[in-house]
Order: C-alpha cells, then sequence, then structure tokens
C-alpha cells in the first residue's frame, strides 16, 4: 500500500484506513510508538503490560505443554 503524507496545519499527517485500523485494533485513543532506525518509520501501538503478561504465560503454558513436539517438527 502506497500513502501520501496530506497538510495539516504546519505538519504533515498519513491517513491510516479503516481496514487497517480494524486489523490492529487501533482507534484515535490508541498511543502509538514511532520509531526510526534512520530509513525507516515504525508505528506500533502501545500495549499494556497486562497484555504483555498474559501472552508470555500462554506461550510458557504451549512451550511446556508442546515444546518437545514443536522442536522435533523444527528440526
Amino acid at each position: 500500500m502506497i500513502k501520501k503524507l496530506t497538510k495539516h496545519g504546519n505538519s504533515l499527517a498519513l491517513v491510516i484506513d479503516k481496514p487497517v485500523l480494524d486489523l490492529l485494533n487501533i482507534n484515535a485513543d490508541t498511543p502509538l510508538e514511532i520509531s526510526t532506525d534512520g530509513q525507516v518509520l515504525v508505528m506500533s501501538p502501545v500495549r499494556d503490560s497486562a497484555r504483555r503478561k498474559k501472552f508470555e504465560k500462554a506461550l510458557e503454558t504451549v512451550n511446556k505443554k508442546y515444546g518437545r513436539a514443536l522442536k522435533r517438527l523444527a528440526d
């Protein structure tokens, strides 16, 4: 998807299409983290630590239950 920046007062704005916003579960109130390596601009929604902990717990559970099988599949 190729987008152009639009003038917004003295700034430029990037308009993100609704399907992309819906896919990422982003709305006007979602804080976004913006970073760059000097060549690429990366925007990602800031997720709370509770969500991250829930993910890590689920990952740990899956690894305990299926870790050996997943390892064999990887090899």
